[in-house]
């Protein structure tokens, strides 16, 4: 039998303990556990068009949901009876320290999803010791991009525009201020049929509709940000104007080739990558032309729908060129452990492109911040719970990729 007494009130409120609540941007940022709560808070604060740029994807979308689901289908083999009380995060990418075994992506059109845009995103990199690479598309210069990151680790994408002055000029921009590494873009021919910002009109800049009006009625912060700094356009462009896709036709080039890779890199002085790699055979072709290093990507499922899963196809390329250039891996990283699964498979560095941008838009640049935390916070517990010291130490044999698509064998 339980021996049963009438509560004692003394020890009723010993048990009461009431934390003091935390309002406003610091309050819901601390409350984010995730990457996936951030891109929920962001949703409640963004106006649909520029969520739906940043959370959307190419056609039916299915490149994009692939590539997520790729990293959920991993199972884990972790060592045990290892003393893990201090675990190392640090690696060498590019010739360069990164505290973090990630970077901050190139992502186009960033202070439209909030109005700090670049300058949070290079900041908030600097603070954490990892990279921070600027878009051509970007809505904030070179030189100021510099200015925000002034000590910290500045790389650059690069377009090669149907008027290739611009892009040379831009080479030489990024090299004069200091950048230290160049991402040469391969697979944006033309632009992906982006179908959500078509059903919701997105233009450069946004245009006040009775859609777009209804819309902001329940968000009057961002368009008081919008409306009250300065112009919304791009910093290394001329000219806006148009749908996404219009403005990425008149800027990109359908006859880019190795010529034009062969030009910037005699064009630039430091450590060169390709991004956009999506095939072994390429990734080859491209070690054998002397590039530093390659990213695996489908551009975050923005261009080719149903193109090759960059996670899948990580083993193959680490196998084929890993000892030549230095691979590294982007979309569908929605959690520290998806990065810890990459480097164990073998890559040599990773990237965030809408994870950095759900935090922005959750919280400017101390929603950046919560998204580094965050993901260093995952990095650090899967390293410990599989027993392992350094990211040196995280192989194969950590990481197993579970099947769910099989190709069918071709017909004899």
């Amino acid at each position: 039998m339980v021996q049963r007494q009438f509560p004692k009130p003394a020890e009723i409120f010993e048990l009461m303990q009431f934390k003091k609540p935390r309002l406003g941007r610091a309050g819901r940022l601390e409350a984010a556990l995730t990457i996936e709560d951030l891109r929920l808070i962001a949703k409640r604060r963004t106006p649909r068009a520029a969520f739906d740029y940043t959370d959307g994807a190419a056609e039916g979308e299915l490149s994009l949901a692939r590539a997520r689901q790729a990293f959920k289908d991993i199972e884990f083999h972790p060592n045990v009876l290892r003393d893990v009380a201090n675990v190392d995060t640090s690696t060498t990418v590019f010739g360069g320290p990164s505290a973090l075994p990630f970077g901050i992506a190139p992502t186009g059109f960033t202070r439209l999803m909030q109005t700090e845009g670049e300058t949070a995103g290079a900041s908030a990199a600097g603070a954490a010791g990892i990279p921070f690479t600027l878009s051509t598309l970007g809505t904030t210069s070179i030189e100021t991009v510099k200015e925000a990151n002034p000590t910290g680790r500045n790389w650059f994408q690069l377009y090669v525009m149907n008027k290739r002055e611009i892009s040379y000029a831009l080479t030489e921009r990024a090299a004069k201020a200091g950048f230290d590494t160049l991402f040469f873009t391969v697979d944006t021919p033309v632009a992906g049929a982006r179908l959500r910002d078509k059903r919701n009109g997105f233009s450069i800049p946004p245009q006040l509709g009775v859609k777009t009006i209804a819309n902001a009625i329940p968000r009057p912060w961002w368009w008081y940000d919008f409306l009250t700094t300065p112009k919304l356009e791009f910093a290394s462009l001329s000219a806006t104007g148009g749908t996404v896709g219009e403005l990425l036709d008149a800027a990109m080039d359908p006859t880019i080739s190795y010529e034009d890779l062969r030009v910037i890199r005699e064009m630039w002085p430091h450590k060169l990558a390709v991004k956009g790699v999506q095939t072994v055979e390429d990734a080859r072709k491209l070690a054998d032309f002397g590039v530093d290093g390659i990213v695996l990507s489908n551009h975050g499922g923005r261009q080719l729908d149903r193109a090759p899963i960059p996670f899948h196809l990580l083993p193959s390329v680490v196998r084929e060129v890993g000892n030549d250039v230095e691979v590294s891996v982007d979309t569908g990283i929605m959690n520290g452990a998806d990065i810890v699964a990459a480097i164990a498979l073998g890559a040599k560095f990773t990237f965030i492109g809408r994870a950095y941008l759900y935090g922005l838009m959750a919280g400017g640049r101390a929603g950046v911040d919560r998204t580094i935390q965050i993901l260093t916070d995952q990095i650090i517990r899967t390293m410990k719970l599989l027993g392992a010291h350094s990211l040196e130490e995280l192989n194969a044999a950590h990481v197993t990729q579970l099947t769910r698509l099989v190709p069918r064998a071709l017909p004899h």
